[in-house]
């Protein structure tokens, strides 16, 4: 017989208790039992059991089932997919289906007949998987829902065949990979590209960007959390890992991981399982890591900012993707998709780039990479007149103007820092994705730093 899990019984009759430990050990996964309702929540938070063995009656009285009720209600709230089994020894009909009505899950009269009681409970089991399958579900497809379906990736010049030939490469592998590049290079996208080119795909594929959530959240974002785990936590969620398992998980920025998050991650992917916060309980996990990151991961490892055996753990394969200022003409494919795309979103009569336009693109350095391209086109094409663009449709701070001799004396490192973070927010309109671009950093670091010097 398969097991039964986890079993918690609540009846007030300790030789009930006993019989039923008994009968029910060689099946169950664990079983725990309490003689009335007074720390049911106590057990249902900590135990969390699989199926509830409910007795109908305690102390109130002997025959109406009120209290039953009572404690069926109070454990619905704390778990709604609860499997709840009532047991009394004056069932009758009417009493049997206001219990299912209730949320009861089935009914079982005393004294039980051994088979049906394990049918029963196999029932029980059975139904308590398959809702927390839908449960899973339900929160994979919240997570896909959110994700990029922009993926087309446009490339023409050596670099990205580079680039090309190795997702090729790795399209029957399901080795963990490691994505290495600038900031606006487009890691995102080839790691979709990666996940469509797997034996995993259209299975879930999970994205979490460590660069924009508060350290704080990290473990409850990648593990998930119970109900009451923490002050805010009103109803139990399945983390980014459960919910891509059997499928990939992409971890943007991961050189954001502290280093005792990054201990927990790499424990994580040893034992392949997982415990939500709150929990105990471990939960199996089967997944495919694709991480990126724009920091120098050797040079973290180096100063001891970024664990070795975790490295080891996710870069099985590294691929590194090249900016933009070195795909050359991929500039001018690159534009002319962006061109098109925004003249239709703005329903403007735009063909192409004059030739010069299309020099200055080709001589600009691009730091942001492609996505400042994105940008750029986006405003040439709103501020833009005609059918072509121009050199002067595109402003570029290509150039530092000479600092005046004052400025020049300035070696304070926080006025330095608050002088080029001030620049760079007013550079992109108070954008502060464009301006963590244009500084080099994570949106998480401005954030960071924004608070710290009260910007």
């Amino acid at each position: 017989m398969e097991n039964l899990g986890k079993i918690l019984i609540v009846d007030d009759n300790e030789d009930v208790l006993f019989a039923l430990n008994l009968l029910l050990e060689p099946y169950a996964e664990k079983i725990k039992v309490i003689t009335g309702p007074d720390r049911l929540e106590y057990f249902i938070t900590t135990f969390h059991p699989d199926i509830i063995l409910l007795d109908m009656n305690f102390s109130r009285d002997v025959v109406s089932g009120q209290e039953g009720f009572d404690c069926l209600k109070q454990i619905l709230q704390i778990d709604p997919q609860a499997v709840v089994i009532f047991m009394t020894a004056y069932s009758d009909t009417d009493k049997a289906v206001r219990a299912i009505k209730a949320g009861a899950t089935d009914f079982i009269p005393k004294p039980w007949e051994k088979e049906k009681l394990l049918a029963t409970l196999s029932s029980g089991i059975k139904l308590r998987r398959s809702r927390r399958e839908v449960s899973l579900l339900k929160e994979q497809v919240e997570a896909l829902s959110d994700g990029n379906t922009d993926e087309r990736i446009i490339g023409e010049s050596p670099a990205m065949h580079a680039v090309f030939d190795t997702v090729d490469k790795l399209r029957d592998t399901d080795a963990n990979i490691l994505i290495l590049g600038e900031n606006g290079t487009g890691k995102d996208v080839i790691a979709r590209l990666l996940y469509r080119n797997s034996p995993r795909c259209g299975r879930p594929f999970v994205t979490i960007d460590l660069g924009s959530i508060p350290e704080q959240l990290f473990e409850s974002e990648l593990f998930g959390y119970e109900k009451g785990a923490f002050t805010d936590a009103r109803k139990a969620k399945a983390g980014r890992m459960e919910v891509a398992t059997g499928g990939t998980l992409f971890l943007d920025e991961i050189g954001n991981l502290s280093l005792p998050m990054q201990a927990k991650l790499l424990t994580a992917i040893e034992k392949r399982q997982i415990s939500r916060l709150g929990s105990t309980q471990a939960i199996p996990i089967d997944v495919r890591l694709i991480c990126a990151t724009n920091a120098d991961i050797r040079r973290m490892i180096e100063e001891e900012r970024f664990r070795q055996d975790l490295l080891y753990r996710i870069n099985t394969i590294e691929l590194h993707i090249p900016p933009l200022r070195e795909r050359g003409e991929d500039i001018l494919l690159l534009a002319d998709y962006f061109l098109q795309r925004y003249a239709r979103k703005y329903q403007k009569e735009m063909r192409g780039l004059t030739r010069e336009a299309k020099n200055k693109l080709l001589k600009y350095a691009w730091p942001g990479n492609v996505r400042e391209l994105q940008h750029t086109m986006e405003r040439a094409v709103i501020l833009g007149d005609g059918s072509l663009l121009r050199p002067e449709n595109f402003v570029f701070q290509a150039t530092t103007p000479r600092p005046r001799k004052e400025e020049q004396e300035v070696l304070n490192l926080e006025q330095l820092e608050r002088q080029a973070i001030e620049r760079a927010m007013r550079l992109s309109e108070g954008n502060v994705s464009r301006a963590a671009e244009y500084l080099g950093i994570t949106r998480f670091a401005l954030y960071r730093k924004l608070e710290k010097l009260g910007l």
